[in-house]
C-alpha cells in the first residue's frame, strides 16, 4: 500500500491533485488506516497511471471519470472525438500562423523562423537532388501510406484547397499505375 503522498511522488503530482481527484470520486482511495490516512493499493496506482495518460491527451476531468473501467469502444469514440478536436485546433493555429507570416513578409523575423511554405519545401527538395518526377513519387508514397497526414503536410505548407486536391488526386491516379 501506498501512502497519498508516495503515490504523487510516483507519478509527478502534487498532493492536493490526488485530494481533488479523491473528492470528485475519480480516484479514491483504497483503504484509510485507523488515524484516517489515504493508503492505495496497486490497482488504484494503475488507475492513475491510465487517468495521467488520458489528461496527457487532454481528456478533461469529467470525460475521464466517465471513461475509468468502461468498455474499450466507449474510450475510442471519446479519443477520437479528442483527435477530431485537436485537428481542428491545428487547423485554426496554421490559419493564424500563415496570417502572422503574411506580416512578417521579408522580415528578418520571417527568415530566421520555422514556418515552412511550398516555395521553401520544394526549394529544400530540389537543393538535396529531387527531380519534379522524385518529388511525384514521394507524393505518391505519402498518399498511399498516409493519406491524412498528406493531406495535414500540404495544408501545413500553406498549399490551397484546390492545388491539394490536384496533388492528391495526380498521387492516387499514378498510384493506380505503378
Amino acid at each position: 500500500m501506498l501512502t497519498i503522498r508516495e503515490l504523487a511522488r510516483r507519478h509527478g503530482l502534487s498532493r492536493s491533485t490526488l485530494l481533488y481527484y479523491d473528492d470528485i470520486g475519480l480516484l479514491p482511495p483504497t483503504t484509510r488506516t485507523g488515524a484516517n490516512y489515504r493508503l492505495y493499493d496497486e490497482q488504484a496506482n494503475s488507475q492513475l497511471t491510465l487517468i495521467r495518460a488520458y489528461r496527457e491527451a487532454g481528456l478533461p476531468l469529467e470525460i475521464i471519470a466517465t471513461l475509468i473501467n468502461k468498455p474499450k469502444s466507449r474510450v475510442t469514440k471519446a479519443l477520437n472525438q479528442r483527435l477530431s478536436e485537436i485537428n481542428r485546433e491545428i487547423q485554426a493555429l496554421r490559419q493564424q500562423q500563415s496570417r502572422v507570416v503574411s506580416m512578417l513578409k521579408n522580415s528578418l523575423a520571417f527568415r530566421r523562423s520555422r514556418y515552412m511554405d511550398k516555395n521553401r519545401w520544394v526549394e529544400l527538395l530540389r537543393e538535396s537532388g529531387l527531380s519534379d518526377e522524385d518529388m511525384m513519387r514521394w507524393h505518391q508514397t505519402f498518399e498511399e501510406k498516409s493519406p491524412e497526414a498528406h493531406q495535414d503536410f500540404l495544408e501545413s505548407i500553406g498549399i490551397a484547397e484546390n492545388e491539394i486536391r490536384s496533388i492528391r488526386q495526380k498521387s492516387r491516379s499514378t498510384e493506380s499505375k505503378k
